[in-house]
């Protein structure tokens, strides 16, 4: 009887943590994936839905594709028939070389996010593109371009934010807009509550987070901006302010004082629906700190997602809590100090070519026109499941002249409507790199099993592909461990790649590192413009300003269609556990609004707008404040009773700074069937 080997890798989903996984392999087979007991975060466990995932569907050969596979049937249908490596490289490279020829590289779109978040899978397909000269749907148009944009201009990064372990210094933590429980389960399990600042929520939903918090602020949706400037006027009346910082450090903030001394508690509470007591307890507790801010994503996905996130941006210029222990602002972390160079894997200076990415909010329109789209190859992302307007996203992929290849794990909704699919090895199947959006850490995915078949992972697949078109660019040939080499190389971190996989996650810094500590922000001014130039300059205020949506009018709700529990966006759409955990798809309404609707709680409605129509299960409770309708994102269209999921529902709204999806402000009515 053999002895079973543990191998560690790295989960790269598109979540906060960045989890230890251990890989228990018996008799050179995978028998079962579990959590690594020596990574800093996940301390030995996995959540949920990837134990159920990594040890289901996604080790179940007979699910994963295996071989190429070309369109029989009509587009939509799913029917293909396998065809050999050679062949679809061939025919690939014959469409391409084509169009590109005929219409220019320009025609062929590609549409990628985040199914992997790691060094070679998720960036390195880029050269080829890049080098193609291919229009970029711009991934961060699905979900978070907003924030990134509305941060810049007040920052100068949107990818600096605070260490984790600052945290051991900090008085108060405020998560707004934020859902740790579902989309970072192990800070929310454990980093929230080992230390002991008091942490407050931000948020219209009541989840996990939210109700383990010493202060949950359940506003209404589309009235943070207000909120925020009301903090700032209690900050302001109370002589909380940070003077010196403000006149050292930023520039601007006399230009939205004035603004800020009229939007007091009593105004802020009755268009955010709270207490003026909540508001003045929140404002005084963040502004004594040391105290960090964790602003989500999901936060920016309103209309008015880029003036909600300068405003709160503006919270630790004014109260100093920026720069030193136990302080700062988080959105993304990038690089930063693990000093990763990801242009170097990217090769944005391959483009020859000056074309520009396009928003995820136009693909619709691009798809329809024949001149601006005549190739669509998508990798990393499901669209026709994540896309907005879902219905007519579904039609013009349809299209018999749109030439369409995705490269994939599993039997997606795009597939169905693509005239080639080519398999791609998993992330237990090839060696990579992972850096996690939150922590500074640093991670070796390692492969442990052989792909299926004949699956490849996506940066082996563009490289065959280059080939077979004819591109003769170097860079589009480094092998994976030139390139992990040359990366960590490059950081100064002093490891190679082998070390790291014996390690499997390494966090260079004993001591929590302090986010601009020198005060040196990466704008053109050098300091944090409250009042910014260049956005004035695009034709957007100087300043944020206390804006906010009105309410929705009678008989409609506000939809809001967050991550849930057993969610990773769709990568777990197909995993038969997670499909009976979730079961059918609900509703969920405050008992207030179901009542005067006259509506009850179990019931089947029909939800819907303009867009399209869904029929769901009603479910009644207070996590969620009268006006909103809560129903969660992620569903396969394949195989949901609907034959569609709640983007059916979402019209393609975009946002005020970033050109990126304001779904959060979609609007439905809700009635019984």
């Amino acid at each position: 009887m053999s002895l079973d080997k543990i191998i560690k890798t790295t989960c790269p989903r598109d979540c906060y943590d960045g989890c230890g996984v251990a890989a228990v392999v018996r008799d050179g087979v995978v028998h079962k994936i579990v959590g690594d007991k020596d990574h800093p975060v996940s301390r030995g466990a996995l959540c949920g839905k990837c134990a159920l995932a990594y040890n289901g569907v996604w080790r179940n050969r007979r699910a994963r594709l295996s071989t190429p596979l070309r369109r029989v049937g009509s587009k939509g249908e799913g029917r293909f028939e396998p065809i050999s490596w050679d062949d679809a490289l061939a025919e690939l490279a014959d469409k391409l070389n084509a169009i590109s020829r005929q219409h220019g590289p320009q025609t062929i779109l590609h549409t990628h996010y985040t199914g992997t978040c790691s060094a070679l899978a998720g960036e390195f397909p880029m050269r080829f593109f890049n080098y193609l000269g291919a229009t970029e749907v711009e991934p961060d148009t699905i979900c978070n371009n907003a924030g990134h944009v509305a941060l810049e201009t007040v920052l100068g990064s949107s990818l600096t934010g605070f260490d984790p372990k600052t945290a051991v210094d900090s008085a108060c933590i405020v998560v707004w807009g934020a859902n740790p429980s579902s989309s970072a389960p192990h800070f929310h399990k454990f980093w929230l509550n080992e230390y002991s600042a008091k942490v407050v929520v931000v948020d219209p939903i009541a989840h996990e987070t939210a109700r383990q918090a010493d202060i949950h602020v359940q506003l209404r949706p589309g009235t943070d901006a207000a909120f925020a400037f009301a903090l700032l006027c209690v900050m302001l009346t109370d002589g909380l302010l940070d003077r010196a910082f403000l006149a050292e450090h930023t520039i601007g903030w006399e230009e939205i004082e004035p603004l800020v001394s009229e939007c007091t508690p009593q105004w802020a509470a009755e268009i955010c629906g709270l207490s003026t007591d909540v508001i003045v307890e929140v404002a005084r507790l963040y502004a004594r700190g040391p105290s960090l801010l964790w602003l989500g994503q999901g936060l920016q996905r309103q209309p008015l997602g880029g003036n909600v996130m300068r405003a709160c941006a503006v919270l630790p210029a004014a109260s100093g809590n920026i720069g030193k222990p136990g302080a700062g602002l988080f959105y993304l972390n990038g690089a930063g100090p693990r000093n990763l160079d990801a242009d170097y894997v990217a090769r944005p200076d391959l483009r020859t070519v000056p074309t520009s990415s396009v928003s995820h909010m136009d693909l619709v329109e691009l798809l329809g026109n024949k001149n601006a789209a005549r190739a669509l190859v998508s990798w990393n992302m499901n669209v026709a499941a994540s896309g907005p307007r879902q219905r007519e996203l579904r039609t013009e992929l349809t299209r018999p002249d749109l030439f369409t290849v995705v490269v994939e794990l599993f039997q997606t909704d795009t597939c169905d409507f693509a005239d080639i699919v080519l398999p791609a090895a998993s992330f237990l199947e090839f060696d990579d790199l992972v850096t996690p959006y939150f922590s500074y850490t640093l991670s070796a995915q390692a492969k442990v099993e052989e792909p299926p078949g004949e699956a490849l992972p996506n940066q082996e697949i563009f490289r065959r592909l280059a080939r077979e078109m004819g591109l003769d660019h170097p860079a589009l040939f480094e092998s994976d461990r030139a390139i992990l080499d040359n990366l960590l190389s490059g950081s100064g971190l002093d490891i190679t790649f082998g070390q790291l996989k014996k390690a499997g996650t390494i966090d260079p810094w004993t001591k929590p590192l302090v986010v601009f500590e020198d005060h040196d922000y990466p704008t053109p001014s050098g300091h944090i413009e409250i009042a910014s130039a260049s956005a004035e300059q695009q034709g957007l205020p100087r300043t944020p300003l206390p804006l906010y949506d009105s309410q929705p009018p009678v008989g409609q709700y506000r939809l809001l269609s967050p991550a849930s529990l057993w969610q990773m966006n769709d990568s777990y759409g197909n995993e038969p556990h997670i499909i009976r955990k979730l079961g059918p798809a609900e509703v969920v309404l405050h008992p207030d609004d179901a009542a005067e609707a006259q509506l009850k709680d179990g019931q089947l409605v029909e939800m819907g707008n303009a867009c399209g129509t869904l029929r769901v299960n009603l479910r009644l409770s207070e996590e969620v404040c009268p006006g909103v309708a809560l129903s969660h994102k992620g569903r396969w269209t394949n195989i949901d009773a609907n034959g569609a999921n709640v983007n059916v529902l979402n019209g393609g709204q975009r946002t005020d700074m970033g050109e990126s999806s304001a779904v959060h402000g979609t609007l439905v009515e809700i009635r019984a069937v």
